[in-house]
């Protein structure tokens, strides 16, 4: 055996899943296509949101809570800050679908937050233009994340934790033979006992053809504009947030840069929603009808942001069927693990993620409720 154990893809999930590791200490060998927090990988674009408040299924939240203090300990162990308090706004129509289905998650976890009134949030708030029929939800424990910062963090602290990583070493196969996994790169190959898969939008390429089946890479747009007045919009003043109204639908984060807004549209129309079957071709410039549905969007919304996109980019993450990750086993007789699959939201719980993967392929205890992800959902069809 080479090492105890792979890690393959050093991104969002990946470089979370060797710090872990290394932290557990066994030996662990991380393997990246490019470089770590490369500008093409689904970690681009600067920042991510972290919310504690959260739409969809209540099984999340103990991932979440695990998630918020990984965080914690990985700025305390690298002197990096990566989480930045902001407090979180989620903005739509009073007894509307979205703010009602937020209540119902919130209030089935315990998740602490506050319900502001129309005319709460335009005083505290003034940087929105609101309708008559908005409210929002406040969460005071979400911030905005440094993607770039976090994912070289945990590298650094998993090597320095003994781990290995190999750069600018892409994988081309992984096989499993009766006492191991061979992982194979170019002319080069290492014997692992265990492997896990966390190379997002290029997970495909490793997976067995009825995960392929259930797969697709998506293109992910980030649009950022300037401010009329930055300091409206720091992240002192300024939240991070989700908004939804109608068909519009838009999140973003404060000027971390001092200069510039994420405002980002959020949907099946373009902001998720765009297959890309190849990650290493994805489009990087917007449409016409991005950059139109965007500005309008921006235009109507804050009207103290310049509605001139001053930068845009795509990036590639996996998505699957049920938008729900693969996280787990291929199979029960499996040495592979599967740590993939986020569908354009996996970043604020990476640590957890990561926890839980380097956890489980170490024979290590985590922690429970985690049907709904593994991949043997998605038996042999």
């Amino acid at each position: 055996m080479d090492a105890q154990l792979a890690v393959i893809g050093l991104g969002s999930i990946g470089s979370m899943a060797l710090w872990q590791a290394s932290r557990l200490g066994g030996s662990v060998v991380g393997f990246e296509a490019a470089t770590p927090a490369h500008g093409r990988s689904a970690v681009g674009g600067d920042t991510r949101l972290f919310r504690m408040v959260y739409l969809g299924k209540p099984d999340y939240y103990p991932i979440i809570e695990r998630s918020r203090s990984l965080w914690a300990e990985l700025e305390a162990e690298t002197g990096q800050e990566i989480l930045t308090p902001t407090g979180g706004l989620s903005i739509g129509t009073v007894n509307g679908r979205f703010i009602n289905g937020l209540l119902e998650t919130a209030r089935a976890n315990g998740a602490e937050h506050r319900v502001l009134s129309r005319e709460e949030l335009a005083k505290r708030y003034p940087q929105h233009n609101l309708r008559p029929d908005d409210c929002a939800l406040y969460d005071p424990r979400a911030g905005v994340l440094r993607t770039d910062r976090a994912v070289s963090a945990a590298v650094t602290a998993a090597q320095a934790n003994g781990a290995t990583v190999l750069q600018n070493t892409p994988v081309d196969s992984i096989t499993e033979t009766d006492h191991g996994v061979v992982v194979t790169s170019g002319d080069r190959s290492w014997t692992f006992e265990k492997v896990i898969v966390a190379s997002g939008g290029w997970s495909r390429r490793l997976m067995p053809d009825h995960l392929k089946a259930v797969t697709e890479t998506h293109r992910i747009v980030l649009t950022w504009f300037v401010a009329q007045d930055a300091t409206q919009f720091s992240p002192e003043n300024f939240p991070v947030f989700s908004r939804l109204y109608g068909d519009r639908s838009l999140y973003g984060a404060p000027a971390v840069d001092g200069v510039t807004v994420k405002a980002s549209v959020d949907g099946p129309l373009d902001g998720r929603g765009r297959e890309t079957p190849d990650p290493d071709s994805v489009p990087r410039e917007l449409t016409r009808r991005e950059i139109e549905k965007v500005t309008e969007i921006v235009t109507d919304f804050f009207p103290g942001l310049i509605p001139t996109i001053v930068r845009a980019d795509a990036f590639p993450d996996l998505f699957t069927e049920d938008r729900h990750p693969l996280l787990g086993w291929l199979d029960e007789n499996s040495r592979v693990y599967c740590a993939t699959g986020f569908s354009g939201k996996g970043f604020k719980m990476a640590t957890g993620y990561g926890h839980i993967a380097a956890h489980e392929a170490l024979g290590k205890q985590t922690i429970g409720g985690l049907d709904f992800v593994r991949p043997d959902r998605f038996k042999i069809r």
